[in-house]
């Protein structure tokens, strides 16, 4: 998350919505500095500059994003996160069928703005 903005308008930092995690408790790191993250800890969903506890590094590394979205509140623009794999893709080379097939799993818990006016397309788009 640190290093994620939106392709199309450089907005940073994303919203996160997260559907599923996956938890690697043997996942042990030792970081040079802490905070790990250069800009911004999603863990702590603040600003690295705004931090004055301890942002725990080493609890944060253990969890992946298995399904969720990544959202960009400037353009409304939404990416999935399938398989911890996050899928910043531009328009033209999205899968409109796979993207509304996605947010058809998880409308239930989708902000009501992504399903409705979320880009490139949203459930509005299937009726």
């Amino acid at each position: 998350m640190d290093i994620l903005a939106c392709p199309y308008d450089k907005h940073f930092p994303l919203k996160l919505y997260v559907f599923k995690v996956n938890k690697y408790k043997d996942r042990n790191v030792k970081f040079k500095q802490k905070p790990a993250c250069e800009l911004y800890c999603e863990y702590r969903k603040k600003f690295v500059k705004e931090l004055q506890e301890d942002p725990k590094c080493e609890e944060c590394i253990k969890y992946e994003v298995d399904a969720g979205i990544l959202y960009c509140s400037k353009c409304n623009r939404w990416y999935p996160i399938i398989d911890e794999i996050p899928i910043l893709l531009p328009d033209e080379m999205r899968n409109k069928k796979e993207d509304l097939d996605f947010l058809k799993k998880y409308q239930d818990k989708i902000p009501i703005e992504i399903l409705e006016n979320g880009k490139p397309w949203n459930l509005e788009d299937i009726k």
